[in-house]
């Protein structure tokens, strides 16, 4: 049986994999049902509605069944729910089966984060960006297969059919060894009260929420950037978020010794001014060169910043018993969910008023803004922590 550290790692790569096997394959979904650019925008706007909304609810129901019960059944559903993207005949029903994905996605999104929380307090060790690259690396195959499943004339339906069997033999491989603590429900809270009057977990879901911004807008804009922007070829222009992702999942994968050593909120903010350094170099440098180099940078800042959050947010929701955390990652993940959901279309309303060098300026103006916003958070965990008569932990 796979240890509990594999496991994990595997429910962040499952969801990879779902997710890279269909986005891959929206240019052959959109031409079989005949969807224009506008109503396409809008059939995926309903992923992140699903997304967004569903967060919340997803935590309430960690803490009334269990984190494991919520992973496991999440991600059979989620497994499941391909197959019926390739059956959708028009763009209202591919925008209502997304607002489903959106939603599995939500659940098991929550579900395992808290399942790796559970990892790494058993194990001591700063784990979570190693999870999250599970993600990236699951995203990698899923968007692979969908390559192979192209190039060989696949039918889309045909293409989910294989990978949601294939992802149920995962599933089922790992389902004994996915960890969780019981419910939680009944049991005493003695956290610090409400996620909702902890200054220090709104703060941290701000840095959560400006990091979504600039991810998002560095994965939607930054080939049109460099068409549009710096004269690349649309092929060329590709490679700019292969590079981008390419360095976050080496980050993620190799990162845990920078952060045991810089500590989680220092690691933040130098990941903060890395991240606007590489997208200020990208605006500033009329250079294709630094264009691409400036999203790796990006990428490599931007690399830590959920997980760890998700880390962190885990930690103040701690008890005393060894458990909880289960609201405090579903509030600070609803609000980077927002970010998200909101940040692309905002950066392509900033562009449409003035340019999108000017857009992606601006988002690095955000990003740069989570470094003090690290620092407050660390402030204010510390006061948490002295008010409770502990000592407050590395920072």
């Amino acid at each position: 049986m796979p240890t509990q550290r594999f496991a994990v790692f595997a429910a962040f790569a499952l969801n990879g994999i779902v997710f890279g096997s269909w986005a891959a394959r929206v240019p052959a979904l959109a031409d079989r049902i005949g969807a224009t650019e506008g109503s396409l925008g809008l059939a995926l706007l309903g992923g992140s509605i699903g997304l967004a909304a569903t967060a919340p609810l997803a935590a309430r129901l960690c803490v009334a069944v269990g984190a494991r019960a919520v992973l496991l059944a999440s991600a059979l559903l989620g497994a499941l729910v391909p197959p019926a993207i390739g059956l959708v005949g028009s763009p209202l029903q591919l925008g209502a089966v997304l607002l489903l994905v959106g939603a599995l996605n939500a659940a098991l999104d929550v579900s395992m984060n808290l399942s790796a929380v559970t990892v790494i307090r058993a194990s001591g060790r700063a784990l979570m960006p190693q999870f999250h690259a599970g993600f990236s690396v699951g995203g990698l195959i899923g968007s692979l297969g969908a390559a192979a499943a192209a190039s060989a004339d696949w039918t889309p339906l045909r293409h989910f059919l294989v990978a949601t069997a294939a992802c149920l033999l995962l599933l089922a491989w790992i389902a004994r060894a996915v960890p969780g603590a019981a419910p939680e429900r009944g049991r005493p809270d003695d956290t610090g009260g409400s996620p909702l009057r902890r200054p220090a977990l709104w703060l941290l879901a701000a840095v959560a929420l400006c990091s979504a911004i600039a991810e998002g807008a560095s994965a939607d804009w930054s080939a049109l950037f460099l068409v549009t922007e710096r004269g690349v070829g649309d092929g060329a222009a590709a490679i700019a978020y292969a590079a981008f992702s390419t360095a976050m999942a080496a980050a993620r994968l190799l990162g845990e010794p920078v952060q045991r050593r810089l500590g989680p909120h220092r690691l933040l903010q130098l990941g903060a001014l890395v991240a606007a350094s590489g997208l200020a170099l990208a605006v500033l440098v009329p250079l294709p060169a630094a264009g691409f180099g400036g999203f790796a940078l990006a990428g490599l800042g931007l690399a830590f910043a959920f997980p760890v959050v998700m880390d962190l947010a885990g930690e103040a929701g701690r008890r005393a018993d060894g458990g909880g955390g289960e609201r405090e990652i579903g509030l600070v993940t609803t609000i980077a969910y927002t970010g998200f959901l909101a940040g692309p279309p905002l950066v392509g309303g900033i562009a449409q008023a003035s340019s999108l060098t000017t857009s992606l300026g601006l988002v690095a103006a955000v990003v740069a803004l989570t470094a003090p916003l690290a620092a407050l958070a660390r402030r204010s965990r510390d006061r948490e922590v002295t008010r409770r008569g502990a000592s407050p932990a590395r920072s």
